[in-house]
């Protein structure tokens, strides 16, 4: 487990797909590490709001962890 997610220190690694201010969804382009269990990630959702609602594929696995004030979901395919 990472301990303070940086996402800039991977941005070379991600390609951003959506930055609204308040979320930030990127996708994994080069091997980049799951900040809760490890494991390179398909996309990850960093966001600082209180709620969200997901649709999640029955044949994908996800992790999700607190950091700080931002909340990350990582999808693993």
């Amino acid at each position: 487990m990472t301990a303070g997610f940086d996402i800039h220190e991977v941005r070379h690694r991600v390609k951003m797909l959506r930055d609204d201010g308040e979320t930030m969804l990127v996708e994994n382009r080069d091997g980049v590490a799951c900040p809760a269990c490890g494991d390179d990630f398909s996309q990850l959702l960093i966001s600082k709001r209180e709620a969200h609602s997901f649709d999640v594929d029955a044949g994908a696995r996800f992790c999700v962890r607190r950091d700080g004030e931002r909340l990350l979901v990582a999808t693993h395919e």
